[in-house]
C-alpha cells in the first residue's frame, strides 16, 4: 500500500512546572477524576522538574527511526505528534499538508487493544483532520498492535536476563523471585470491552483483549527466559497509576498490593517488568522506580525493574518492519496465538462507551 508520509503518534507530556495542571486537565476532562487525584500526580511530575521524560524520549525514537527507515529502503519522511501536548495532531498535519502529503501511516506508541490505548488515537486524529480543515483531503491509516511482535519483546528479555543476573550474584534462588508483569491499569468495562466482537467474547472477565494480549506478551517472554537461561520463576500480570474516580472499578492487582502478597508467601525479591509502555515515562519512572521500588524495600524485598524498549535497536527494527507490512506488503511478524493483529479495526473495537465519534483507520 502506498503512503506518502508516517507520523510517530504518542501521548504527549508537559515541558515545565507551568503546563502540568494544563496538561492533566486535559488528559481526563470529562473522566469524573477527582480534583485531588491531579493534584497528587501533579506532584510525581513536579518532582522531575515538572518535564514528562516522554517527549525527549519520543525525539529521540524519530531521530533513530529517521537514519533507520532510508537504511531499510523506506524513503518517507517521518513526523511527530501528540494527543495531549506540543507539537498537536492538528498542528502536525496542517504542516505535512503544507509539505504535499496526502496519504499518511501513523505508528503508536501503544502496543495494545483499548479505548484509551488505541479507538481514542483514531478518534483524535479524525478529529485533527476536522480542525485542519483537511477531512478528504488527506487518509490516515494506523499500524496494527504489536504486542506479540519479536522486535517488541526482544529488549524486554535481554534486559530481564541482566536484572536475573543481578539478583543470583546476590544470591536469591529463582523460586524466591517474583516477576511481575506491570501495565497501566483501566475501567474494568473498558477492558471487557477491549478488542473486537468476536474476539473479545473468548476471554474469561475482567479483563477483555487488553488483559489477553499482555498475558500473551508475559508468556513468550517466560518462553523465552526458559530457552535462554532455564529459568522459571512465577510471574503474574498486574496494573499499576490507576487515576479513575473511587467508584468506578479497575484492572486489579496492584503492583504494590501484589508486592505485598509476594512478601506473604515468602518471596525475597521482585522483577517488575512494564509490559504495557514502550518508554520510561512518568508511570514507569514514579510509580514504578520509586512507589513500586519503596514498597519492597520497606518490606525487606531486593527489587528489579526491566528496561522499556526504548531506542534499542531490536525495537527501533521492529518499528521498521511493521512499517514495511504496510508500505511493501512484506509478511507480518508474530509470536502468539492472538497475533499477528489486524492491519484494520472493527468498526465495534474498542467502543467509546461514552459517545460515538468519527475515527481514521477503521476496516
Amino acid at each position: 500500500m502506498s503512503y506518502d508520509a508516517i507520523l510517530l503518534t504518542s501521548f504527549g507530556g508537559p515541558e515545565g512546572p507551568e503546563e502540568v495542571m494544563p496538561y492533566l486537565e486535559r488528559v481526563t476532562a470529562g473522566r469524573g477524576v477527582p480534583h485531588e487525584r491531579l493534584v497528587e500526580v501533579s506532584h510525581h511530575y513536579l518532582a522531575l522538574g515538572g518535564v514528562s521524560p516522554i517527549n525527549e524520549q519520543n525525539r529521540a525514537l524519530l531521530a533513530a527511526l529517521k537514519d533507520l527507515l532510508p537504511e531499510r529502503g523506506v524513503d518517507i519522511p517521518i513526523y511527530f505528534g501528540n494527543r495531549n501536548s506540543e507539537p498537536y495532531f492538528a498542528d502536525v498535519l496542517a504542516q505535512m499538508y503544507k509539505d504535499g502529503h496526502r496519504k499518511v501511516l501513523a505508528w503508536v506508541t501503544s502496543a495494545y487493544s483499548s479505548y484509551s490505548g488505541c479507538r481514542q488515537y483514531r478518534e483524535n486524529l479524525a478529529q485533527a483532520l476536522i480542525v485542519s480543515e483537511l477531512e478528504g483531503k488527506m487518509t490516515i491509516d494506523k499500524v496494527r498492535h504489536y504486542f506479540d511482535h519479536p522486535g517488541f519483546l526482544a529488549p524486554i528479555n535481554e534486559d530481564l536476563n541482566r536484572a536475573l543476573g543481578q539478583l543470583a550474584a546476590k544470591g536469591v534462588e529463582a523460586t524466591d523471585i517474583q516477576i511481575m508483569f506491570a501495565t497501566h491499569s483501566i475501567p474494568v468495562s473498558m477492558s471487557e470491552t477491549s478488542g473486537p466482537p468476536g474476539v473479545r467474547e473468548g476471554f474469561e472477565k475482567p479483563g477483555g483483549t487488553y488483559a489477553a494480549q499482555h498475558l500473551a506478551a508475559a508468556t513468550l517472554v517466560m518462553a523465552e527466559l526458559a530457552v535462554q537461561s532455564d529459568l522459571a520463576p512465577s510471574w503474574e500480570l498486574v496494573y499499576q497509576s490507576r487515576s479513575g474516580s473511587p467508584s468506578v472499578p479497575w484492572l486489579e492487582p496492584d503492583v504494590n498490593d501484589a508486592i505485598r502478597t509476594a512478601k506473604e508467601a515468602g518471596k525475597k525479591a521482585i522483577v517488575v517488568i512494564p509490559i504495557g509502555f514502550v518508554s520510561d515515562h512518568v508511570e514507569v519512572v514514579w510509580d514504578l522506580d520509586n512507589e513500586a521500588k519503596e514498597t519492597s524495600e520497606e518490606l525487606g524485598l531486593e527489587f528489579e525493574r526491566v528496561a522499556t524498549a526504548g531506542t534499542h535497536v531490536a525495537f527501533l527494527e521492529g518499528i521498521v518492519d511493521l512499517i514495511k507490512e504496510r508500505t511493501d506488503g512484506v509478511p507480518e511478524k508474530a509470536l502468539s496465538p492472538l497475533g499477528p493483529w489486524p492491519s484494520f479495526c472493527n468498526p465495534d473495537c474498542c467502543p467509546n462507551l461514552r459517545k460515538a465519534l468519527p475515527v481514521i483507520a477503521e476496516g
